[in-house]
Order: structure tokens, then sequence, then C-alpha cells
């Protein structure tokens, strides 16, 4: 693969869609992007892309599953293509820091960036809780490391420690600060910012499904003029996925859902309920009618998550009965079928859930259970999307 040339990745122009050749992007990275089978853009890449990779900061609005992860490690990758050390860093100092709020997404940003720098010489490390902490000491002293991705406890500890130092960050990338704030990690994410240089002598990449004012400000004190991008969710996490809500009495869901299984056989499934309790009664439901199934949830063991997760990537676990906290951080292709068990509280979660499905232009499928307590929750979700929500009887 050493002799491979751009003209190799053949892409025509399309009216309306960016292509990755548009951008001038190393050829190392470009081959990395055809091994992905990547051609056209996704809407977030196109109104970042521009931006980012002429150095401005920017503050994206975008739900997971929109393609802006590629966004932000495209632009560190070319950045250190265009700027190349002229001597190597000490040990423990990144050149580019993305902060994530769940392990597993810290984990799925460390598996795209390693795709992405498959033909370059770039070395990216992960460091999060829950795992082991010396293991992951030792490879930082044992290899270098350009990209840093790290949930916010875990990377304290390492800075506290001495073995992470941030003065040298060219780019700091924000990820999800919504759902971080949500989970209380703001106090030590703005300690980590001051770890790092001045927004005026660093980039800043700051994305958010949602942006209140709380969210607000916290990208106005961290960026310096950011070039705000608004991707709306109902553009990208809703377009390609078959929406119903189906009307059941409370005590017949698991039920309805046992039947629905046996019936249409879906292929690969996600069903998420609002509790832990309620996801472990739900798996063991379905298990011992002979459905294959696990349970993601926050009291699950770290180990226990990332094992299932594989196991439901290689397609050896066909359906997975999971919390909102434990999905968010499963970016997996292919997912046919998304069952909103419960209805979320938060209509910004109904969002997330149903864009595990109809991903990357694949169609996908989500059934809501409307019992008489979910259905509290329709005028909420009513005015998010912006339309009225039809409810029909099941249909089998």
């Amino acid at each position: 693969m050493s002799n491979w040339k751009l003209s190799d990745f053949d892409v025509p122009p399309e009216e309306g869609k960016d292509r990755f050749h548009d951008f001038a992007l190393p050829d190392p990275l470009m081959q990395a992007i055809q091994k992905l089978g990547y051609k056209y853009c996704t809407p977030i890449q196109s109104a970042v892309l521009p931006l980012s990779l002429a150095d401005y900061d920017v503050t994206g609005q975008a739900q997971t599953g929109t393609g802006k992860t590629a966004a932000f490690l495209i632009s560190v990758f070319t950045h250190f293509w265009e700027n190349p050390l002229q001597e190597p860093l000490p040990s423990g100092c990144p050149r580019a820091l993305v902060l994530a709020p769940t392990r597993e997404l810290a984990l799925q940003i460390e598996g795209d960036a390693n795709a992405l720098t498959q033909y370059m010489d770039e070395h990216t490390q992960c460091v999060v809780g829950g795992m082991d902490f010396q293991k992951q000491r030792e490879k930082l002293q044992r290899n270098p490391v350009d990209l840093l991705v790290a949930t916010p406890g875990r990377l304290i500890d390492f800075v506290n420690r001495r073995d992470i130092n941030l003065k040298h960050v060219e780019i700091l990338v924000i990820d999800e600060a919504d759902r971080m704030l949500d989970m209380g990690f703001i106090p030590d994410v703005r300690r980590i910012v001051y770890q790092t240089p001045h927004k005026r002598e660093r980039q800043t990449l700051f994305f958010s499904a949602t942006f209140n004012d709380d969210v607000m400000r916290l990208a106005a004190s961290w960026t310096l003029e950011g070039e705000h991008v608004v991707i709306e969710p109902e553009s990208v996490a809703t377009e390609q996925v078959d929406q119903h809500f189906w009307l059941v009495s409370t005590d017949a869901k698991a039920k309805l859902l046992v039947e629905f299984i046996e019936k249409k056989k879906p292929e690969r499934m996600l069903i998420f309920a609002n509790r832990r309790d309620q996801t472990h009664r739900l798996q063991k439901y379905l298990s011992n009618r002979k459905i294959d199934c696990e349970a993601l949830a926050g009291d699950v063991p770290q180990r226990k998550r990332l094992s299932t997760l594989n196991r439901f990537k290689d397609g050896e676990v066909s359906y997975i009965v999971a919390t909102d906290v434990a999905g968010r951080g499963i970016h997996v292709d292919g997912i046919t079928h998304v069952v909103n068990y419960d209805l979320p509280e938060d209509p910004e979660d109904y969002v997330h859930r149903i864009g595990r499905t109809g991903r990357a232009g694949a169609e996908g499928t989500s059934i809501s259970f409307i019992s008489e307590d979910d259905a509290f929750n329709l005028p909420a979700l009513e005015d998010y999307l912006g339309a009225p929500v039809s409810c029909a009887q099941p249909d089998l």
C-alpha cells in the first residue's frame, strides 16, 4: 500500500455534497478515509472542516452519530501533519487532548483515531476510569502520545501525579459538553482546561448536543470568538429512522417485546429502559424466555461492559438492554432497531436513542412503547420534534 496515490481514490463530485478530496487533506489520511469507506462529508463535517482546518475555534451543536468525531479527528491529524515537531516532546505531553464524558465514548474515539492514522506515524492513547490505572501509566511512560483521549476524573489523577503534562496542548476538544454538565464533571473539566495553554495559544473545538445558557457560558469562556455551527437533530438523527409509537399498558410491555422479537426477529437491536433496576429485570425476563441479550448499565463492571459492547459489535449478541448513560457510548453500525421500552423524560434523550440506528445512510426502525405513564412525556417530545406524535396499536 506504500505506492498508494490520491488518484486511486475516485469520488465523483455530487451536487450539494462535499468530498474529503475538497479539503486538501494529507495523502496518508485520505488513504485511511478510503479504506474506512468514507466518500462524502456528513453535514457536520461539511460545516466544521472549513473552519477547523483553518485553525478557527469552533462550537458545534450536533448529536452523536452525525460524524462529528471524524470531523475533529481529521482536523487534529491534519494539523499534526502540517506542523511536524522539531524535536520529540517528553513522555506524557500530548499535542492534542479530547475530553469525553464516558469511558465508552472515549474508547470509541480512540478506536476511530487509530483507524484514521493507520498510515500515519501518530500515536493516540486513552486514559479512563474503571480500567487498570497502572497499565495506563506504564503505556504512557513507554510510548509517545500525540493525541490523548480522556475522561475528566482519570485525567486529573494522572495530572496530579505528574504523569501527564498539558502545557504543550495545541488543540483542545471538548465533546458532549452538555452531558459532562449533567454528570457534574464541569469543575473537573475547568481544572483541566486551566492546565492547558491560554485559549489564545491553542485551538479549541467544543461540541454539545444542546446549547442552553450554561453550555453557552462554558463555550464562551473556553473558546476565542468561536464559529458556531448548528446541525438540527431532526435533520440528522431521525431522517433515516422509521418511527413507531405503540400503545400498551405498563404490565403488558415485557410480553409485547417478547412477541415482537419472536415474530419479527430483528437483526440487531438496542432496548432502552429509564432505570438500572428495570434494565436488569428486563434482561433477566428476556433471557428466561430463551432470548439471548445482555444488559448495559452504570452498575455493570467496566470489564463486562466492554466485553458486552465488543460482542455486540461482532454480532455475537443481537440484543442489548441499556440505560441512557450506557447507551451514549454505543456507536455501532448495523443496529436495525431501537426500542424505547420506556419513553425518556428528556426529549433530547429520545433523539440520542433512536440515533443509534439509521446510521451511515442505512435505514432503521424505532419503536416506542407508550403506556399510561409514558404518555405524560409525549407533549414535550412533540414540542422538541416540532411535529405531532401519532400513537397506534402494536403492528404485529
